[in-house]
C-alpha cells in the first residue's frame, strides 16, 4: 500500500503525509463527534492555543472510524508489518485556537513523564488525521524536525535508554530546521515515535482540528529500551530495506 519511495522517505525523514486517505463521509461524521465533545465541555472563553480531549475509542465510534473505516490503519501497518499493531484504546482530539502567535523553541518526545509502573510512555508510531484544512503555515500546524528519529536513537545508544526518563521528553540533541505539516481535512500523518515534534502557533482565522492515535506494536512495552536504541526494531519492512 506504500511504494518504495514512500518507504524510503519515512526511513530518512521519519514521517509521511498521505493525502485524502480518509473518505469525506467519515471525516464529516467525525467532525460532528468533535462538535459534540466541544459542546459537552467547551474551552474557556479566553482560551487560546492548544486544547485537548482524550477520548475512549470504544465510546466514540465516529472518531475510531477515521482509522477503522479508512485505509489509515493498513497504511500504518505497511510500515510495521501485517497484523502487528494493536488497535488503540484511546485517542487525542486536539484543537489549536487562534490567535496564538507561538513558535516552538524546540522539539519533544511523547511519554516523557512516565507511566505509573515507571516505564516511559513510549509507543511505535503516531498517526494523525487532519480534521481541518491547514494549507498554509502558522495555522496551528504540527511542527516536526525531520530525521530526528535517527538522531534520537543514536543519542540513546550513546547515553543508554534510561536517559529518556532523565530528559523528561526533551533529549538534548542537535536539531535540524523544523518543518510545518500542511494539508487538508482527511489527510493522514504517520510519524515515527522517535521523531521530534511540537505544537505550532495559529495566526489563521480558524480553529485547527486534528485527531491523534498512539499506535503500539504488539509486545512493545517489555522492549522499550531496545526500541529507543534501534529505530527499526518494530518496523519490519524498513529494517529489511536498511539491511
Amino acid at each position: 500500500m506504500l511504494n518504495a519511495g514512500q518507504l524510503d522517505e519515512f526511513a530518512e525523514r521519519g514521517f509521511l503525509v498521505l493525502r485524502q486517505v480518509v473518505p469525506p463521509d467519515v471525516v464529516a461524521a467525525a467532525s460532528r463527534a468533535i462538535d459534540g465533545l466541544i459542546e459537552h465541555a467547551p474551552p474557556d472563553p479566553g482560551k487560546r492555543g492548544p486544547h485537548n480531549y482524550i477520548a475512549d475509542t470504544r465510546a466514540n465510534p465516529a472518531l475510531t472510524a477515521l482509522l477503522a473505516r479508512s485505509p489509515a490503519f493498513g497504511l500504518a501497518e505497511a510500515l510495521t508489518g501485517p497484523q502487528t499493531l494493536e488497535p488503540p484504546w484511546q485517542m487525542q482530539v486536539t484543537l489549536n485556537i487562534p490567535p496564538f502567535p507561538h513558535r516552538p523553541g524546540m522539539h519533544h518526545l511523547d511519554g516523557g513523564q512516565g507511566e505509573p509502573d515507571g516505564r516511559p510512555g513510549t509507543f511505535t508510531m503516531l498517526a494523525g488525521v487532519l480534521m481541518s484544512d491547514q494549507r498554509d503555515q502558522d495555522a496551528g500546524n504540527l511542527w516536526i524536525w525531520p530525521g530526528t528519529h535517527l538522531t534520537h536513537a543514536e543519542y540513546f545508544r550513546t547515553h543508554g535508554p534510561d536517559a529518556f526518563l532523565a530528559a523528561a521528553g526533551y533529549p538534548p540533541i542537535r536539531l535540524p530546521e523544523p518543518e510545518q505539516v500542511t494539508g487538508q481535512a482527511g489527510d493522514l500523518v504517520l510519524a515515527h515515535y522517535l521523531l521530534g515534534h511540537n505544537i505550532g502557533g495559529n495566526t489563521s482565522p480558524a480553529v485547527r482540528r486534528a485527531v491523534y492515535y498512539r499506535l503500539k506494536r504488539s509486545g512493545h512495552n517489555p522492549r522499550w529500551r531496545e526500541f529507543l536504541q534501534d529505530p527499526w526494531l518494530e518496523y519490519d519492512p524498513l529494517r529489511e530495506r536498511r539491511a
